[in-house]
């Protein structure tokens, strides 16, 4: 990869929608108008969504190259996240929610270090100093506490395991077997780059969280099963279930039949 000029890069943004429809026409106007360095294609994932987000989506007049999939019935975030990697053609996927609580233009400056080849796996932390830090009591004590656990048993140094902006190289993140299907894609993803040696990066991002009344999925009951996610994909599952065995070689740890 090193050398490689961007013009044969490309980034898929995979974008799981579920009853988004208040704003979902908004943020496809945003998200098919931003510019990045390399060509993007959205991997738009509809999880069976009730209330006409669908429709929003089929109805779009996209300038960008897009690819749409209906799943039936309603899976989580996780399966959605699943389905549009398997869709995905970009040299570099990453993670687009549909809450509108990031900055789009902000993804520029993740891919970089990708682009670049300084990195393999880049996060986008809501907890490191920027000027657009806003944070509801609660959430923010969960996920910190969520993220210091992974850390201990993963041995990363994150500020943010659960951030939706998740970018990554995609010869490594196809070949990751993925199976939790709601949010427990976050620390079972986490858990899983972790066992293997690459270079993983964070960067600051801007956060503007909204509420329960605005749509928001997350309870308290996610909680509970992330630290559930956390110690199972750390500690109870084994390397051979991780991985399949088309994963580059560059990407596994030196020494002895790893997998």
């Amino acid at each position: 990869m090193n050398g490689e000029s961007n013009i044969s890069q490309s980034v898929s943004l995979i974008i799981p929608v579920y009853n988004e429809a208040d704003h979902l026409e908004r943020l496809l106007s945003i998200i098919d108008e931003l510019r990045l360095p390399v060509e993007k294609e959205l991997v738009i994932v509809n999880d069976c969504s009730t209330d006409g987000s669908a429709d929003i989506i089929k109805h779009f007049q996209f300038k960008s190259p897009v690819v749409f999939v209906e799943q039936h019935p309603n899976q989580g975030k996780g399966a959605a996240i699943r389905a549009g990697i398997g869709k995905a053609t970009g040299t570099i996927i990453g993670i687009q929610d549909a809450d509108m609580e990031t900055d789009v233009n902000e993804i520029s400056k993740l891919i970089a270090p990708l682009l670049k080849d300084k990195a393999d796996v880049v996060y986008g932390s809501r907890f490191k100093k920027t000027n657009d830090q806003v944070h509801r009591t609660f959430h923010y004590l969960v996920n910190r506490s969520l993220t210091m656990f992974s850390n201990v048993l993963s041995n990363l140094y994150l500020t943010d395991m659960e951030t939706c902006y998740k970018f990554f190289r995609a010869d490594l993140l196809k070949n990751i077997k993925l199976e939790s299907n709601r949010f427990g894609f976050e620390p079972e993803v986490t858990a899983k780059i972790a066992r293997l040696q690459i270079r993983v990066m964070e960067l600051p991002i801007s956060y503007y969280p909204r509420k329960y009344l605005e749509g928001k999925k997350l309870d308290w009951k996610d909680g509970i099963a992330a630290v559930g996610h956390i110690f199972y994909f750390n500690v109870i599952k084994r390397n051979g279930d991780c991985f399949l065995e088309a994963l580059p070689e560059r990407y596994l740890p030196k020494g002895g039949n790893w997998l």
